[in-house]
């Protein structure tokens, strides 16, 4: 697959995921875990959702950079403008969904459930791509390098931090808690596993060991590796 095709799934999948996000925000039953902290901080300040993903998506850009030094890739600069990009979709998905306001906790669910599958879309075609790491991710690898762990354990610590300090920030900003409900539980524990479906049912492994993209019911090529295998962290 071509570095142009990888970059163009690549971008639809960051689309897919700020679609996503903004779905299960509209959902009214919490926020994705890694858009937990921004959420609160645009419930306070006079700043976008959008805007303050990528401040505190830059925080974690400077926080690989200090932990790895000179082990950082150069190439994962590219992370400011691909955050940028992504932060632009998230409000522009956010206005988009404007008219969505579900009132039935029925339709809050299936805004919840639909978000979160989108979700997990964009984070297959963001996997296939396979051109560069957004902030969220790239810190938890570099925590996981850097001190030896597993990069699964780490996310799902990172995850949970990242939640209990929007939980912090809303009780301090707010005296109970917003964004943070059963809808954001359902999305860390659900995401991964679709994401798994997706791969298997989009992709396939070639003779060189590349993840390439395959729409589904088509025939796969005779003189590929299928392999459909891909651990989700």
């Amino acid at each position: 697959m071509s570095i142009v095709k990888r970059w163009v799934l690549f971008f639809f999948g960051l689309f897919f995921v700020a679609l996503g996000i903004s779905c299960i925000v509209k959902s009214m039953l919490g926020t994705a875990p890694i858009s937990s902290t921004p959420y609160i901080l645009s419930l306070r300040y006079p700043i976008s959702l959008g805007g303050f993903t990528f401040i505190v998506n830059m925080l974690f850009l400077l926080t690989q950079i200090l932990i790895l030094r000179r082990q950082f890739p150069y190439i994962q600069l590219l992370q400011i403008p691909i955050t940028g990009i992504f932060s632009c979709f998230i409000d522009l998905t956010m206005y988009l969904l404007s008219i969505v306001t579900p009132e039935l906790y029925i339709s809050k669910f299936i805004t919840l459930l639909a978000g979160t599958g989108i979700l997990a879309l964009g984070v297959t075609l963001e996997i296939i791509g396979n051109v560069v790491t957004l902030p969220g991710e790239g810190i938890v690898n570099a925590i996981a390098i850097h001190w030896h762990l597993e990069f699964g354990n780490t996310k799902t610590c990172f995850d949970t931090s990242i939640v209990l300090i929007a939980g912090i920030l809303s009780w301090i900003y707010f005296g109970e808690i917003h964004g943070i409900r059963e809808g954001t539980v359902i999305s860390a524990f659900i995401t991964g596993s679709i994401v798994r479906f997706f791969i298997k049912h989009l992709s396939y492994i070639d003779k060189s060991g590349s993840r390439i993209f395959h729409l589904p019911f088509t025939p796969f090529p005779d003189d590929v590796k299928k392999n459909h295998s891909y651990q989700y962290n």
